[in-house]
């Protein structure tokens, strides 16, 4: 699972900064490219309850793997040999789309195998946050002497390794019990879900605060640029995030559970954070502050990222689980980050790095929202462990 996670992050660790710099050379403008990238993000309203749908009927969970990998070769290596803003569109439109689902029924697969194994999510998840700093810098260096088509070549490459990979290599995990499950029943759970306003509120509040990073992704690497910075320097700062979500994942996570600090807080926190970074951001700070901002993505992303996979897995009945997981993906990965993507172009084009203060506001609101579940979040746990006439969980209380 480590593995898998290594190819999904290498493919996203350069597709999330660098894309921008590659339409860019394309000849688009800022409204063009914000508009490309946040297609496939508001188009995951639809795609991802279909696609999670969809999994859900094979056998085991490494078939759709392996078939959405082969899917992300074709779009994103498809972008790479067309001309013209339409099917550029069509082809990201695709390879992204393929990539996104693949992140929850990644992490799925990655929760049934670490509560059997008994090992933690965040290892092998914050080996791909690894893989994610060796791509920002190895695109960084590479561009330097490279020509920009490389960011395809290299996402077309380890797109096809996730799909080998799941084919020969992931355990055999069955859906189930191991017979595909009848579409209505697939249906019905993830119906369950969305009328269920806990969840819903909860996946919002993780949603907001993930999609306020959209202005990062897809410009702070132009921003950084006009203020004087190489893209080797790009790649280093995105890195550094990174490298201190790592140690969140692998050091931090394990002491927090010992120290019985809970989803919600960290959530929380990562709200509270989320808003003072992207302030601080709207100053086109200059590279020494970069540095300690760029620090702060182990809360604005990884906390709440944890918070978030943690809090679904617990609202979620377990035959609800991949849709649980793709429905809350669908709203930080998918609509959320894709309007504050459409947005964040004309915002670049007009204000410059003035364009962070909707990311600020985006996250208040996600913070608004943790603070309205934060008693049922509670209420529910209590109920739960009377109803099962049980003490509460040994996992960190919410």
């Amino acid at each position: 699972m480590a593995l898998q996670y290594v190819l999904l992050f290498a493919a996203s660790g350069v597709s999330l900064p660098f894309a921008g710099l590659w339409f860019r050379a394309q000849g688009l403008s800022g409204a063009e490219i914000g508009t490309l990238l946040a297609a496939p993000m508001l188009g995951r309203l639809v795609t991802g309850p279909l696609l999670a749908v969809w999994a859900d009927g094979f056998r085991t969970r490494r078939a759709p793997i392996a078939i959405l990998g082969l899917v992300m070769a074709l779009g994103y290596g498809g972008a790479g040999l067309v001309e013209g803003y339409a099917a550029w569109a069509v082809c990201w439109f695709v390879g992204a789309t393929a990539a996104a689902a693949l992140i929850p029924l990644s992490d799925v697969l990655t929760l049934k195998l670490a509560a059997r194994h008994r090992f933690t999510f965040s290892l092998p998840r914050g080996a791909g946050s690894a893989a994610f700093v060796v791509a920002n810098l190895g695109m960084g260096a590479i561009l330097l002497r490279a020509p920009v088509d490389s960011i395809i070549v290299w996402i077309t490459a380890a797109s096809m390794g996730i799909a080998v990979l799941a084919a020969l290599f992931l355990p055999p995990e069955p859906v189930g019990e191991g017979t595909a499950l009848r579409g209505w029943d697939r249906f019905r759970g993830m119906g369950r879900l969305l009328a269920d306003p806990v969840f819903m509120t909860t996946i919002f509040a993780v949603g907001a605060v993930q999609a306020a990073h959209a202005f990062q992704y897809g410009f702070s690497a132009l921003l950084w640029q006009a203020q004087g910075h190489s893209a080797a320097v790009t790649g280093q700062l995105w890195a550094f995030g990174v490298v201190v979500e790592i140690a969140l994942m692998w050091l931090f996570e394990p002491w927090r559970r010992k120290a019985g600090i809970g989803p919600w807080s960290l959530l929380a926190v990562g709200a509270v954070v989320s808003v003072l970074r992207w302030s601080a951001m709207t100053l086109a700070p200059p590279l020494w502050m970069l540095w300690p901002l760029q620090g702060l993505h182990a809360l604005t992303f990884a906390a709440t990222f944890l918070a978030g996979v943690q809090l679904v897995e617990r609202l979620a009945p377990p035959h609800s689980h991949t849709a649980a997981q793709t429905l809350g993906s669908v709203l930080s990965a998918g609509v959320l980050i894709g309007l504050a993507t459409a947005i964040s172009g004309p915002l670049y084009d007009r204000f410059g790095a003035g364009g962070y203060w909707a990311m600020a506001g985006l996250s208040a609101l996600g913070l608004i929202a943790a603070l309205a579940v934060r008693t049922p979040l509670r209420r529910r746990r209590d109920f739960a462990a009377e109803a099962t006439d049980a003490a509460p969980s040994p996992e960190p209380p919410l």
